[in-house]
């Protein structure tokens, strides 16, 4: 599925203008990471995507099907393509990490037979394995409320996969998490991304996963003011930092490198950072 972005722009009623003319595309598979200091208008371009806010001017077009001015059914059919993790989870505290797997497809399932528990073996069996995709098969029975917030958000991944959509929204996925838990989500969704090949889109301030996206857009006061590839964007460091961004830890310590002497090559990924270190070594 494709999602064309076309000079979308948005004005609240109290004249604030939130978005304006914010133009992209995203093709289908494709890993794309939208950053921006606070107040950028990532927020407002994420509601609108999801189709929670609508934009007061352009087109949001999924597969060239006019997605921001569809009303009811049609919009609700539609929305079914896309899916959103939030930071704060939004899983049932009480119930088991099971159950909000099941649960998450409540939509597509009759009311009594979700609220009843009646989900059939098939769909057990399906949210089980969507449990062991993302580490947790035994905390199935667990209840959510006695999980670390990374097995949380895996939950959540989880619940996400079960309604099988073709594009999935993060939305500061990793930002209420500490600094393991942050790595192990960004690896996750990575291999998810590689796996299924579907359509993700990471609204973050997190610069480490930035770096493993294939598109990098970066947004200031409402517009877009840089977009282009990781390496393309994450090496304007002075640029960045006037924007009150920061740049990968690899980048940081290959230019530290480069100050002392060294001749290594600026290095976005932590990957790539290894590389660069083991050629240096065995160049020696």
């Amino acid at each position: 599925m494709n999602l064309q972005i076309q000079h979308i722009a948005k004005k609240f009623h109290n004249g604030t203008k939130a978005l304006a003319d914010v133009d992209f595309s995203v093709s289908q598979g494709e890993f794309v990471s939208v950053i921006g200091p606070s107040g950028a208008g990532k927020t407002t371009l994420f509601r609108i995507l999801n189709g929670m806010m609508e934009c007061t001017g352009g087109q949001v077009l999924l597969d060239d099907k006019r997605f921001d001015s569809l009303k009811g059914r049609k919009k609700r059919e539609l929305q079914k393509s896309i899916a959103t993790i939030y930071q704060d989870f939004c899983l049932v505290e009480n119930s088991t990490c099971l159950k909000n797997v099941l649960t998450a497809r409540l939509p597509d399932m009759g009311f009594f037979q979700g609220m009843f528990g009646l989900y059939g073996k098939t769909r057990k069996e399906e949210a089980l394995k969507l449990l062991d995709r993302v580490g947790l098969p035994e905390k199935a029975e667990e209840p959510v409320k006695n999980l670390s917030g990374g097995q949380k958000q895996r939950v959540a991944i989880a619940g996400v996969l079960a309604m099988s959509p073709q594009i999935i929204i993060f939305d500061e996925s990793t930002s209420m998490l500490d600094p393991q838990g942050k790595a192990e989500i960004n690896e996750l969704i990575q291999e998810i991304h590689k796996e299924s090949k579907m359509t993700i889109i990471s609204i973050t301030h997190d610069i480490e996963e930035v770096a493993h996206s294939d598109d990098v857009i970066v947004m200031d006061d409402g517009r877009i003011v840089m977009h282009g590839k990781p390496e393309e964007i994450l090496l304007q460091e002075e640029k960045l930092i006037d924007l009150k961004l920061d740049i990968p830890f690899s980048l940081k310590f290959t230019k530290a490198l480069q100050k002392q002497g060294i001749e290594i090559e600026a290095c976005t990924t932590m990957e790539r950072l290894v590389d660069e270190v083991c050629r240096l070594h065995f160049d020696k």
